[in-house]
């Protein structure tokens, strides 16, 4: 394929703040409750930010090597198909496009409006209304041009860290919480799942509150000096993200008793009407949707520029490789993702649908680190940035990987296997539409 020739303008800032936007959405506020709960230990959810942590930085750095070796628009499109061929990379692309990208941002923009509904209570049809808006809007930003749309988001992203760390500081600070919340190590009530159960789920909901470092490497195409950038902005913004879920979470254990915690929607409020009185639910409710914005806008720059690279490979509608030529953007690209979430949004039935691909999602993401093996027996030159302590550094996020694919399919093999199923439908599309397209 030949190198696209979208425009070089972002940095290390705006291309950490991307990655930070991208995983942090309105997890922080609603996992910690849950997990807490389950594992009847403050301090066992503190434990599993850290495994999480360590997962997606190992995962960061295969990820940092495979795109200064590839530094161009596709992300883990382009290193399936480099590793594996295009067939592969196709149904990467083809799950990406049918459910995931745009459900992810259809979730996101509904529950966006959810808590607007919450400050200003509507109907749910003006409720949809309002969460199509903003995709139609945050759309617009991004194809007008990559560089506002990424100011935004570390705009964004610069106020939802801040707000997090002055809440983080203030419940502290004030001492309006109780240490003794941390004690015992644990302390679960006799009803409550078994111990193994309660950490199965607490892994997975951790890795859901992590998702989205991998969708950097989606817009490598335009970052400046991406071998030195990607890795950088990768690493820098896992470590923030870290730091950050293991402060709130440990204000908000501090501030409410487990054995206190009514519901996952209503915890954070609760925490937010000890620091600030019976208006904190709205406060919270301000903070998750600017949050949520910032999310938004990051999805809608960076998954269309995988449909953008498929265009590109003549593995999908020669339609979505076009660049606009006043804003140098993927413009019909990122149109089709917010049409298609737009739609999504107005049928209201996605969130079930969602659920099935959870499971593709995550081995698609440990296929792609297993593709370093592979491309580093393929290719004799070595890339321009190398991971630390290879081999050990993908091994310990495919050991981690295959963990969660486990308890993954263990809790709902159903879901699973008709992800898969779904998945496969895309063999006989590729042969049959598109592989007659490819250079032999």
């Amino acid at each position: 394929m030949s190198q696209d020739n979208l425009q070089r303008q972002l940095g290390l800032w705006p291309a950490t703040a991307l990655v930070i936007s991208g995983m942090i959405a309105v997890g922080i506020f609603l996992v910690p409750a849950g997990m807490a709960k389950s594992l009847g230990s403050p301090l066992l959810l503190l434990v599993i930010w850290l495994v999480m942590a360590i997962m997606a930085l190992s995962g960061s750095l295969c990820y940092g090597e495979l795109a200064s070796r590839y530094p161009e628009a596709g992300g883990g499109y382009v290193y399936l198909r480099e590793a594996f061929g295009s067939q592969t990379a196709f149904l990467y692309g083809w799950m990406s496009l049918i459910v995931m990208d745009p459900g992810i941002t259809a979730t996101l923009a509904t529950g966006m409006s959810s808590y607007v509904n919450h400050i200003f209570p509507m109907s749910p049809l003006s409720m949809k209304m309002v969460a199509i808006g903003a995709l139609v809007v945050l759309a617009g930003i991004n194809i007008y041009g990559v560089r506002i749309g990424a100011w935004l988001i570390v705009v964004l992203t610069i106020f939802k860290i801040g707000v997090l760390a002055i809440i983080s500081l203030l419940g502290f600070g004030l001492g309006l919480g109780d240490w003794s919340n941390f004690m015992p190590f644990v302390d679960r009530p006799d009803d409550s799942v078994p111990l193994f159960g309660a950490l199965a789920g607490g892994l997975v909901g951790a890795f859901f509150a992590f998702a989205g470092w991998w969708d950097l490497s989606k817009i490598a195409g335009e970052v400046r000096d991406p071998t030195r950038t990607l890795p950088r902005a990768l690493i820098l913004a896992v470590g923030i993200v870290t730091l950050t879920y293991i402060s709130t979470s440990a204000v908000f254990m501090y501030l409410i008793p487990v054995s206190e915690v009514t519901s996952d929607e209503t915890f954070a409020a609760q925490a937010g009407e000890v620091l600030f009185g019976r208006s904190g639910g709205i406060v919270f409710s301000a903070i998750v949707i600017l949050s949520v914005i910032g999310s938004i806008a990051g999805l809608l720059m960076m998954a269309p520029r995988v449909y953008f690279a498929m265009a590109r490979d003549k593995v999908f509608l020669n339609f979505a490789g076009a660049i606009h030529p006043k804003f140098g953007t993927p413009y019909r690209a990122i149109a089709i993702q917010g049409g298609l979430a737009s739609l999504l949004v107005m049928l209201g039935t996605f969130g079930q649908i969602l659920n099935y691909f959870i499971f593709v999602a995550v081995l698609f993401v440990a296929l792609t680190v297993i593709g370093v093996f592979v491309i580093r027996r393929k290719e004799t030159d070595p890339p321009p940035y190398q991971m630390p302590l290879y081999p050990v550094t993908p091994v310990i996020f495919l050991i981690l990987a295959l963990i969660l694919l486990f308890l993954l399919f263990g809790n709902s093999p159903t879901q699973a296997l008709l992800g898969i199923g779904v998945v496969s439908l895309g063999i006989p599309v590729y042969h049959l539409v598109f592989r007659k397209n490819i250079d032999p």
